[in-house]
């Protein structure tokens, strides 16, 4: 037996690009966007499994931060022209709508 989050389809891509995040190699002079990038990915993870261990608006309330540091990890991509950002970015929409449904 396993916890909830392990076969949600929504954390486990919030994990591959988390990691995708990490593995990605950022211009020279861009650590603080990369921080900011990996703590906002990181979060989407995170929240997402606390959020299905939770019932009602505790739940809503993890859904609707995962949301926000998905569009955050979003923004970053926008300001950084990395190799498979504009998937990554695809992939975080993705997140995004199923997050919104979660949050309400």
């Amino acid at each position: 037996m396993g916890f909830d989050h392990e076969n949600f389809d929504c954390y486990r891509l919030a994990v591959s690009v988390a990691r995708w995040l990490r593995r990605a190699r950022f211009p020279r002079g861009d650590a603080d966007l990369r921080r900011q990038a990996t703590r906002a990915a990181d979060s989407v993870v995170l929240n997402i499994a606390e959020g299905t261990s939770r019932k009602n608006d505790a739940a809503k309330n993890h859904f609707r931060i995962a949301l926000g540091s998905a569009a955050e990890t979003c923004a970053v991509l926008d300001l950084m022209e990395l190799p498979g950002g504009q998937d990554r970015q695809t992939e975080l929409r993705r997140i995004g709508a199923m997050l919104a449904v979660l949050s309400r």
